[in-house]
């Protein structure tokens, strides 16, 4: 589970990058994808409104379960920088040397591929812009999709449909966004 988004999304296949901070903290809700949660669960705030720029930006329907599979399989990674936390504990695990691993990734990424796109949302993975090459690849920014956030810059950001823009510009297919209900 830890690696899951490397599992899921192998380093060659992947054209979209959503980096995430660390791990939903709540029992059983994190699943190793950022943003994720299994089927059954309650959907985090976050997921929500993602889901509601995703419907607003491309008319998607809003699934009632949070797993981000589909997306993964299709050459999304949904990476948090740090990939455990302690239950009940946000941020328990930074600086324990996860960033160490997820930072060479993302790296190795900008050094050996061209034409990703990364979504970068909140400071916090914002800061990982220094290690791409923004030469070779799209970053596209905006506030965190988090409920104390998401009403200054996520929403409106529009971030799927130039995701997708930006993936037929480099001749690569694009993502179908659509998660079934």
């Amino acid at each position: 589970m830890v690696f899951r988004a490397f599992n899921t999304c192998p380093i060659d296949q992947v054209r979209v990058v959503i980096i995430g901070q660390d791990p939903y903290h709540n029992t059983e809700q994190a699943v190793g994808l950022s943003f994720s949660v299994p089927p059954g669960k309650a959907v985090p705030s976050s997921l929500q409104n993602i889901y509601k720029e995703l419907h607003n930006d491309c008319g998607c329907k809003i699934p009632k379960h949070g797993n981000l599979e589909k997306w993964s399989y299709q050459g999304v990674l949904l990476l948090n920088a740090v990939l455990t936390v302690r239950a009940h504990t946000p941020a328990s695990h930074s600086k324990k040397g996860w960033e160490t691993l997820t930072d060479a990734a993302i790296s190795a990424l900008s050094a050996r591929r061209k034409g990703l796109v990364f979504l970068m949302w909140g400071k916090f993975a914002q800061q990982k812009e220094l290690l791409i090459d923004t030469k070779k690849h799209h970053v596209l920014k905006a506030a965190h999709p988090s409920g104390f956030s998401a009403n200054k810059g996520f929403f409106g950001c529009r971030h799927f449909s130039k995701a997708n823009a930006l993936l037929e510009k480099e001749g690569l297919p694009p993502i179908d966004w659509e998660i079934d209900a």
